[in-house]
């Protein structure tokens, strides 16, 4: 049950009347009455708050969508459950690439009852990178957490990671200690991992986990590249942020089919690679603005590639 107080105002604006609204399910909404001259606004608790377009949220949870219409709904309900518990204001960001498997159909009947659910849709197929491009651009949250559609990420990791993105970090990244995959998934991606840390001279850990919570502030001069879901850690060590690894829980996939193997990412891995190989010599550092003339909420980088 939701307890709203409703405050009516006369012409001038001053409080006249008090009233407490109890509000049983149904969709949570921030309304506002109007009748003559008085003027009725139901105020909610910020978790709960809807701002406009053009005011920031306190999170943004960006997932990219392909094909994943089962796992959809479940993971919608495991999110809502964990993100009231902060108590803080959010939205749910789905970016839909080009899917023909009638998830869009699942996102719109789902919305109507969810006003945090913000869906966007791709008119072809453009890959994981570019939904996380797509979500970013559009994400109003101070901070941004990136999951896989497939439920194989614990939502109730969010809080933990939150947790540690303080002072100068800039990014909490997970690691996936126990995963549930196969044998082959799991050596070829130690294998891509120790390769990648060689070629990149970063130390890349686990390049494929894309559960992440970042300050929308360190994302800004990210370059879009096909390939950026993996190395974004690393892109970002590179422009002087400092990253943390947080060992998170890792589930099996129940529903659906993996979009990635051996076969589609070995030799854009190795092109990927020698791409980061260029970046690290010629980039500059992202947070170079004086201190005295940093925006409040642009963390200062650790200039150092150690995470």
């Amino acid at each position: 049950m939701l307890t709203t107080r409703l405050v009516l105002a006369d012409n001038q604006g001053r409080p006249n009347e008090y009233f407490e609204i109890h509000v049983r399910g149904g969709a949570d909404r921030v309304r506002t009455f109007s009748s003559g001259s008085r003027r009725a606004t139901c105020r909610q608790s910020p978790a709960f708050m809807m701002p406009p377009n053009d005011q920031s949220l306190y999170l943004s949870v960006v997932l990219p969508c392909a094909n994943e219409r089962d796992n959809l709904e479940p993971l919608l309900l495991e999110l809502e459950a964990e993100l009231r518990k902060l108590d803080r204001s959010f939205e749910v960001i789905v970016v839909d690439d080009a899917s023909t498997d009638g998830g869009m159909d699942v996102l719109q009947a789902l919305q109507p009852s969810r006003p945090w659910l913000r869906v966007f849709q791709h008119r072809i197929n453009s890959g994981q990178s570019a939904s996380y491009c797509t979500g970013f651009r559009v994400a109003r949250g101070e901070l941004v957490v990136t999951m896989d559609c497939d439920r194989q990420h614990d939502p109730a990791d969010i809080p933990l990671m939150l947790r540690e993105l303080s002072g100068p970090i800039a990014a909490v990244c997970g690691i996936r200690t126990a995963r549930h995959d196969n044998w082959v998934r799991r050596c070829s991606s130690k294998i891509a991992n120790g390769f990648a840390s060689w070629m990149t001279g970063d130390q890349v850990v686990d390049a494929g986990c894309t559960f992440r919570v970042m300050r929308q502030t360190a994302l800004t001069e990210l370059p879009p590249f096909n390939g950026l879901h993996r190395f974004l850690p690393t892109l970002l060590r590179f422009q002087g942020y400092q990253i943390v690894r947080l060992p998170i829980r890792h589930r099996n996939r129940l529903a659906g089919v993996s979009k990635y193997g051996i076969g589609n990412r070995l030799w854009r891995g190795i092109l990927d690679c020698l791409a980061m190989r260029w970046y690290r010599r010629r980039c500059f550092q992202a947070d170079r603005l004086a201190p005295g003339t940093r925006p409040p909420s642009l963390p200062a980088g650790s200039g150092t590639l150690q995470g």
